[in-house]
């Protein structure tokens, strides 16, 4: 195979993966052994981020662009009249390992189209991460995206070299998936995501008693769905994202805002892509759910069944929660503190550490880290000063926006006129 075609092939098939996000290398522990190359610890990932938040510190390609499946939203459907080309397994490789060497990246993020069957394109994804781990002494970071429907011994073997594994349940509900890929089954994307759970307890708990067990996708498993394809609200998506953190142990759901690429009047019209925003909000209630304490019926429910654009969805729960404010620092749980618009997380363990030695007042939170240009409307302290007075929710809403920056400004109000 010449240079030329290897990178004809590579143009095709690392462009072809840009649309999937969920490429995070975070939570692995596999580390060096044997004089080997790579290290996919914690502190051996070097991720790069472009400016909108994709990681692109792995190799990250299809091994194909080939699919049997013609899914309406994908680029690489079966009746789209686009360039197609497939790598060998040593291709990939081969890829992988002189693309380390020259430190262009850190580790591989490996999916595919699915060409004759499930099992057929699992076993070359496994046999790609195989010959990484056992001929080329690979340690660097893996992740391969399972096929949906693949059988649990493929899954069970791909867990042993890879990093992470992910199945993509690509549209947030069922009836939108029937609609755009009518040939799909969703059971066939639940079976993988079952196989990987059931099997990642079971190595935790047999490591317990056996050390030298071998490791089973210690990065764990996530998943991605397309956002804006199939006119789901917010409270859907969201929804669903829950239903998978609670059954499948996800390390993460991923949120791509779809952007428009065929005529089809199933599909939002080209030119119209998801806004960006939208995206960082359904990101935003995500990190509300796994690390602040809330439930997700706090933040959507039938009587408000999409996020704000202009406001982040904590200050939107605050506001329409009024009556569970002022909260006063000095005396209120980590639960309420992690509730207060303008606290992350670590300025909450903070006060609480802080508080021990006194009381706390709006210079102390200040120098803490507080964002006060949020969280004075709903706090009291150790001063006689209290912002909010009688102010109203949307006064408050007005008075913080009027005093805050995002880089998503400029573009706000165009972004609002497509939900309209």
């Amino acid at each position: 195979m010449s240079f030329e075609r290897v990178q004809e092939k590579l143009n095709i098939l690392a462009d072809a993966a840009k649309y999937d996000v969920s490429c995070s290398s975070s939570g692995s522990n596999r580390t060096n052994k044997n004089k080997g190359l790579g290290d996919a610890s914690a502190s051996g990932i070097c991720h790069t981020y472009t400016e909108d938040g994709r990681c692109v510190s792995l190799l990250k390609i299809l091994l194909t662009n080939h699919c049997i499946f013609d899914c309406a939203y994908c680029v690489t459907r079966k009746s789209n009249d686009i360039k197609r080309a497939a790598f060998k397994v040593q291709e990939v490789v081969d890829l992988t390992i002189n693309f380390y060497r020259r430190n262009y990246i850190e580790g591989l993020f490996l999916s595919s189209g699915i060409f004759k069957n499930a099992d057929y394109t699992m076993e070359r994804l496994v046999a790609v991460a195989k010959k990484l781990r056992l001929e080329e002494n690979f340690n660097g970071y893996i992740h391969l995206k399972s096929i949906p429907g693949a059988s649990d011994e493929l899954m069970r073997e791909a867990g042993l070299y890879a990093d992470r594994l992910s199945v993509n349940i690509e549209i947030p509900t069922e009836k939108g998936l029937k609609l755009l890929a009518p040939d799909k089954n969703r059971a066939d994307f639940l079976k993988p995501m079952k196989k990987v759970k059931n099997e990642i307890i079971q190595y935790k708990s047999e490591k317990k008693i056996i050390k030298s067990t071998p490791k089973y996708a210690p990065a764990g498993q996530s998943t991605q769905m397309i956002v804006g394809a199939s006119g789901e609200n917010d409270m859907e998506i969201m929804y669903t994202s829950n239903y998978f953190y609670k059954n499948f142990n996800l390390k993460r759901v991923y949120y791509s805002g779809y952007v428009p690429i065929s005529y089809d009047n199933r599909l939002p019209q080209i030119g119209t892509p998801v806004p960006m925003l939208r995206e960082n909000r359904l990101y935003q209630t995500d990190w509300l759910l796994r690390f602040y304490g809330f439930n997700i019926e706090e933040i959507l429910n039938n009587d408000h069944k999409s996020l704000d654009l202009d406001i982040d969805p904590k200050l939107g729960w605050a506001l329409r929660n009024l009556h569970e404010f002022p909260i006063d620092v000095n005396k209120a749980e980590k639960r309420m503190l992690a509730r207060i618009p303008g606290l992350g997380m670590k300025s909450v363990y903070k006060i609480i550490n802080a508080r021990r030695y006194g009381k706390l007042n709006w210079e102390h939170l200040k120098a803490i880290g507080v964002a006060l240009n949020r969280a004075k409307y709903f706090i009291i302290c150790a001063s006689n000063e209290y912002e909010r007075r009688d102010l109203t929710a949307q006064k408050i809403k007005g008075l913080i926006l009027q005093n805050s920056k995002s880089k998503y400004t400029k573009t706000l109000s165009n972004q609002l006129n497509l939900f309209g």
